[in-house]
Order: structure tokens, then sequence, then C-alpha cells
């Protein structure tokens, strides 16, 4: 994949997450307590996540840049999966 196509997903997924997060804080007003503790460590990994400002850089060595994409992809559906739970439990 190119490096402006990794961008684009990258920007894509992060669009996606910050979407169905902006919803979920809006419900979180009146949420339930259980709720609002897997919100609050949600936050955590989100703000981990956003710290990281795109995909591994083109001079990265292959396999680190390989790993490090896992790791960020691996971190995004952690993040999506919490999300789901959430809207369960509101």
């Amino acid at each position: 994949m190119s490096d402006e196509g990794m961008k684009s997903a990258w920007d894509n997924m992060l669009d996606r997450l910050e979407k169905e997060r902006d919803e979920l804080a809006l419900k979180m007003h009146l949420g339930k307590q259980e709720a609002r503790a897997e919100w609050e460590k949600l936050e955590a990994s989100w703000n981990r996540l956003k710290a990281v400002k795109g995909p591994p850089m083109k001079e990265a060595a292959a396999e680190t840049a390989a790993g490090v994409g896992s790791a960020l992809e691996a971190a995004a559906q952690e993040l999506k999966k919490g999300y789901e739970k959430v809207r369960k439990l509101l």
C-alpha cells in the first residue's frame, strides 16, 4: 500500500472511531455507572491512539513499520470493541 493510501486508510479509521466516540460521549451524560467506568478506560486508549499522528513513517525499517502498524490496528480494534460494549450498556 502506498504512503498516501496508508494515510487515507488511517484517517478513515480515525474518522469512524471519532464519530462513534462523539456519539457515545453524548449518551454518557445520562449513562450508567458501569458504562462510565468502561468509558474512562476507553478514553485513555483513545488519547494514546490519537497521539500517533499517522501510520509508520516511510523511513522506518519495513519490519518495524509493519509491527507498529499492526500494533496501531490492534489498538483501534480494541477501541471499536470497547465502544460497542459501552453502546450495549447504554
